[in-house]
């Protein structure tokens, strides 16, 4: 049986389907010695495959779910070696990687795996899966401000979907809100509130579609129970447009 070589190499364990295809394209992958660039290729069992000259073996697919700090870049590696999140569960043997990202200032919940073909799907712009944030802002957020947020805002010339918010208490100087939305835009929930004035100070992100942070504090982690493995898939394949 033939499969892509992006998704044997995702299968692997090396790097999400879409980070696969960019090693691809770069040439960094062979196959029986040659490099391959085109995406279509595709290689049987039979086939030895090599990334950076090491040859590729399926591992074992895993899934963590880690409270993350703030401070703590969501990356395999940082170039300024700045403390990563996979630097946090060094004692986990398979080579994961992050499931989207959070921003260096930002703390919550991130989902960190080997398993590429969900990596794709749950990063995915055609896929709806829902995260909720809890957002410390400047200034007294209205009705009026919750409203907008809720019926979209237009950010780079593009109105973000249909959010659900929550104010959750204020005080003179800063509020602090809860704001639900399946979009993975850039800095998406911080320009969200820029828009509407109310600039964020600190940032959490609470729950990733049915998981959320109960049992951890900042800087710990666990790995999913096979049911909520199942689960996520069965979520990933179900908010499809």
């Amino acid at each position: 049986m033939s499969e892509r070589l992006q998704k044997v190499i995702a299968h692997a364990g090396i790097a999400s389907r879409r980070k696969a295809e960019t090693l691809i394209t770069s040439g960094h992958v062979k196959v029986n010695g040659e490099v391959v660039t085109e995406l279509g290729t595709k290689v049987t069992s039979a086939d030895e495959v090599k990334v950076d000259e090491v040859p590729i073996s399926k591992e074992t697919l895993v899934y963590y779910l880690l409270y993350k700090p703030r401070g703590v870049i969501t990356a395999v590696t940082d170039d300024k070696h700045r403390k990563t999140v996979v630097d946090i569960l060094k004692e986990v043997p398979e080579r994961i990687y992050p499931v989207g990202r959070l921003d260096y200032d930002t703390s919550g919940l991130l989902l960190l795996t080997n398993d590429g073909d969900l990596d794709n799907k749950l990063t995915h712009p055609k896929y709806e899966v829902e995260k909720t944030y809890v957002a410390k802002v400047k200034g007294i957020v209205t009705n009026d401000d919750l409203k907008q947020l809720r019926t979209g805002v237009v950010i780079d010339h593009r109105k973000t979907a249909k959010a659900k918010t929550k104010l959750i208490r204020t005080n003179k100087e800063s509020s602090i809100v809860s704001l639900t939305i399946h979009e993975g835009r850039n800095h998406q929930v911080k320009n969200m509130f820029e828009k509407i004035g109310h600039p964020v100070e600190k940032l959490s992100r609470e729950t990733y579609g049915f998981l959320d942070l109960h049992g951890l504090q900042a800087g710990e982690y666990r790995r999913l129970k096979p049911h909520e493995v199942e689960e996520l898939k069965e979520l990933s394949d179900n908010t499809k447009r």
